[in-house]
C-alpha cells in the first residue's frame, strides 16, 4: 500500500445484514499475514459468547444488547459487506457510504484501513460480518491489548512504508496497532477570541467529514506538505505545530464539505 493511508477506528454500532452468498473468508481479507491472529480472536470470542453470563461480562453487554453475542457465534455463516459500510455511528454516518459514487467508494477501498478488534487491520473494501467486540473486551487467555499490537504494527509498517499515514483512530485502537510517524490530529473548536478547545464527542463527526471530503476529492497526498496543500485548497484548517497537529472542526461544517 502506497500513497495516503487513513486509519480509522471501528464502531460499536454496525449495520445489520449483508451478502449471504459471500460469508467470511479470512484468506480474502487484506493483510493475510494476520490469519493466525484473527483465527485466535474469533475462537476466543465464540467461547465467551456461547453463554449469556460470560458474554455479559466479557463483551460488556446489557439487557438490551445481550442478543449481540449471537453475532460472534454466526461469523462463518452471516452475510458480509465492505467494512466501510458495516460500521455506523457518529464517525461513519457523515460518509454516506451506501449513497456514494463509485469513485468515492473506490478511494475508501484503497486508502482506508479500519483497526478492528476482531480482525485486526482491514481495508475499507474488505468483506466482514457483523460482530460484537471492543478493544477492551475480555477474552480469557487472549488479551487484545497484547495480542494485536506487535503483528498489527508490523503489517501496517510494511504496507505504509512508502506513503503518508493519517491516523484518526481513538487512543484505544491506536494502541492495538501503533504506527510511528503518523499524522495524528487533535480535533479542536475555535471560539470568537481564537481560543482552542479539544473536542470529545463531536471530534468523530469532524473526522467523518474529513474522510468523506478526502474521498470525494480523490486526495493523493504522500507527504505532510502535500496534505497541508490539499487541506488549504479545500478550506480545511489543518495545522502542524512542532510535530503536533490540530484539525479545526468548524472548517468541516457541512456547508464547507
Amino acid at each position: 500500500m502506497t500513497g495516503l493511508t487513513v486509519l480509522l477506528p471501528p464502531s460499536e454500532t454496525k449495520r445489520e445484514g449483508g451478502d449471504t452468498d459471500r460469508t467470511l473468508d479470512l484468506r480474502a481479507l487484506s493483510f493475510p499475514e494476520l490469519a493466525a491472529e484473527r483465527a485466535a480472536v474469533i475462537t476466543a470470542a465464540r467461547s465467551v459468547s456461547s453463554e449469556e453470563s460470560s458474554a455479559r461480562t466479557a463483551l460488556k453487554l446489557g439487557p438490551k444488547s445481550i442478543g449481540e453475542r449471537f453475532r460472534n457465534l454466526e461469523l462463518d455463516t452471516s452475510g458480509t459487506m465492505p467494512a466501510i459500510d458495516r460500521y455506523t455511528g457518529v464517525l461513519y454516518d457523515p460518509l454516506g457510504s451506501l449513497d456514494a459514487d463509485a469513485a468515492t467508494r473506490a478511494w475508501w477501498f484503497e486508502h482506508v484501513v479500519v483497526q478492528s478488534a476482531m480482525f485486526g487491520p482491514v481495508r475499507g473494501g474488505d468483506l466482514v460480518p457483523a460482530y460484537r467486540l471492543s478493544h477492551d473486551s475480555r477474552l480469557g487467555s487472549v488479551r487484545l491489548a497484547s495480542h494485536w499490537p506487535e503483528p498489527s504494527a508490523r503489517v501496517l509498517a510494511a504496507h505504509t512504508a512508502d506513503g503518508l499515514v493519517l491516523d484518526l483512530r481513538s487512543e484505544g485502537y491506536r494502541q492495538l496497532g501503533p504506527v510511528t510517524g503518523a499524522v495524528v490530529p487533535r480535533v479542536v473548536s475555535v471560539d470568537g477570541s481564537g481560543r482552542r478547545k479539544a473536542l470529545n464527542h463531536w471530534n468523530k463527526t469532524a473526522k467523518g467529514r474529513l474522510v468523506a471530503l478526502l474521498a470525494r476529492t480523490g486526495a493523493a497526498a504522500t507527504t505532510t506538505a502535500e496534505l497541508l496543500d490539499w487541506a488549504g485548497a479545500h478550506g480545511v484548517v489543518l495545522e502542524e505545530h512542532d510535530g503536533s497537529w490540530d484539525l479545526v472542526a468548524e472548517s468541516l461544517e457541512p456547508a464547507t464539505v
